[in-house]
C-alpha cells in the first residue's frame, strides 16, 4: 500500500454520499506497502479502509472484491466490502477504480512466534477450503507468465552473477511447472501475500487478514509457501525457524491434509515463492513509480531468501 493518488476529504463530500456510511470526519494516507492508494476513513457509521487503484482496471477488479466477500459470508475474517446505493462495489473516484472494505480489529505481529504461525496455517487452510465454491476466475497476475515477461525488464540494471541466478532459476521453474508434480497441485483462490503485516491480531488470536489485491487461481502450496517465507524465517538471513515452519504447517495440515504431491513440490514451492518477491522487488527499484508516502522494500532480501531455499532443505510438510 501507498499514496499515489492524493485524495482530501472535500474530494470526498459528495462522492460518499452513494455509501451508507454518512460523513466522511478522517482521511489518512497509509505508507506501508507498494501497490495501490490506501486511506484509513472515519465516517459517521465507523471507521473504514478506501483503496484506490493503480494497476487493475475495472475488468479486473471484481474478482478480488468478490473473493473477498464470498470469504467474509463463509466466516473467514476478511475486510467485507461495502457496496453503493446501487449495489457496485467498485467505483470511480478521480478517474479511477475505488472500494471500501470494513476495517480489522488488532494490530499486525511483527514478531511471530509458533502460536501465531499457527492461527495463520489453521485460517489459511480455512480460506482455501470456503474458496472451493467461488464461481469467478482470475489467473495469478504475478504468476510464472509475470516472470518470464518480467525478468529482460531486470537484467540490464543487474550484475552478471546476480543475474544468472536470477535466470537459472526461472529456468528451474519453467521446467518444474511443466511437469506431472505441478500440474496435479490442488489449486483454487489464493491470497498470494499473506505476510505479516498483512494479518491482524489481538492478543495471540488472529483477527483478520486482507490486501487480497494480489490473489488470484494458483496452486494452494504456492499460497501456503508465500506465507511460511515471511512467517517462519530469520529476517537477516532468511534461515527458516524450523519450530515456526512446523506450527504452521501442521496447523494447516490438521484443516486440511495434504497429498503426497504436495509434499514432493514443497521445496520447489518455496523456491517460487521467494523468486516472485525478489522479481518484483526487483521490478519496483529498477521501475519505480512516483508516488507519496512510497517507501521501496529492497530487493535483496528475498535474493537471500532464494538463496537460502535452494541450498537448505525445508522442513518436511507435517514432519
Amino acid at each position: 500500500m501507498a499514496v499515489f493518488t492524493s485524495v482530501t476529504l472535500d474530494d470526498l463530500s459528495q462522492w460518499i454520499k452513494q455509501f451508507p456510511l454518512g460523513r466522511a470526519l478522517a482521511l489518512d494516507g497509509i505508507s506501508s506497502g507498494i501497490e495501490n492508494s490506501n486511506f484509513f476513513l472515519t465516517t459517521e457509521r465507523g471507521e473504514f479502509v478506501l483503496t484506490i487503484f493503480e494497476n487493475l482496471d475495472f475488468e479486473q477488479l471484481p474478482f478480488y472484491v468478490q473473493l473477498m466477500r464470498h470469504l467474509a459470508e463463509r466466516g473467514i475474517p476478511v475486510p467485507a466490502p461495502v457496496p453503493n446505493d446501487a449495489g457496485e462495489l467498485v467505483v470511480a473516484l478521480h478517474g479511477k477504480p475505488a472500494a471500501i472494505v470494513s476495517k480489522l480489529d488488532g494490530s499486525s505481529q511483527m514478531d511471530p512466534q509458533p502460536v501465531h504461525c499457527a492461527e495463520v496455517g489453521t485460517m489459511l487452510a480455512r480460506m482455501h477450503l470456503a474458496g472451493q465454491d467461488f464461481a469467478l476466475r482470475q489467473p495469478n497476475l504475478r504468476g510464472l507468465d509475470w516472470w518470464i515477461e518480467t525478468v529482460p525488464k531486470v537484467l540490464p540494471s543487474m550484475d552478471a552473477a546476480t543475474g544468472a541466478l536470477l535466470q537459472s532459476e526461472l529456468a528451474f521453474q519453467r521446467d518444474f511447472a511443466a511437469g506431472t508434480t505441478y500440474a496435479d497441485l490442488a489449486r483454487g483462490p489464493v491470497h498470494a501475500d499473506l505476510f505479516r503485516n498483512n494479518v491482524m491480531f489481538v492478543g495471540e488470536h488472529l483477527s483478520g487478514c486482507f490486501d487480497f489485491y494480489f490473489a488470484g487461481w494458483d496452486a494452494w502450496l504456492f499460497d501456503l509457501a508465500v506465507t511460511v517465507n515471511d512467517w517462519c524465517i530469520d529476517l537477516d538471513t532468511g534461515r527458516l525457524d524450523t519450530a515456526r515452519v512446523q506450527a504452521l504447517t501442521r496447523a494447516y495440515h490438521a484443516v486440511r491434509p495434504f497429498t503426497d504431491g504436495e509434499r514432493v513440490a514443497w521445496q520447489p514451492m518455496l523456491r517460487a515463492a521467494a523468486l516472485r518477491f525478489w522479481l518484483s522487488r526487483l521490478y519496483d527499484l529498477y521501475r519505480p513509480r512516483a508516488a507519496e508516502l512510497l517507501t521501496p522494500h529492497d530487493p535483496t532480501h528475498f535474493e537471500r531468501v532464494l538463496r537460502e531455499r535452494i541450498a537448505v532443505p525445508a522442513p518436511d510438510l507435517t514432519a
